[in-house]
């Protein structure tokens, strides 16, 4: 059965193909004109072993927090 994730960027990812799960990073965001964002977040998650299979997930603290419980099932979808 297919348990389907939609990403921050409006993607959707099977998240019982899923493989693994990198380490969470952070970076300064600005906009275009140099202003600062705050703190951003970043994840690697891989549904196969070659490097056109890996998606990076970024958004802010809740949202990629959301979608790394969504894909360990404890958050509900949507």
């Amino acid at each position: 059965m297919q348990r389907w994730i939609k990403l921050p960027d409006g993607r959707f990812v099977d998240a019982n193909r899923i493989m693994y799960i990198g380490k969470v990073e952070t970076y300064p965001r600005t906009d275009e004109d140099g202003n600062d964002l705050g703190q951003g977040y970043n994840v690697n998650i891989g549904t196969d072993v070659a490097r056109e299979n890996q998606l990076t997930i970024m958004g802010g603290k809740d949202e990629v927090l959301l979608v790394l419980k969504q894909i360990l099932g404890a958050a509900p979808a949507g």
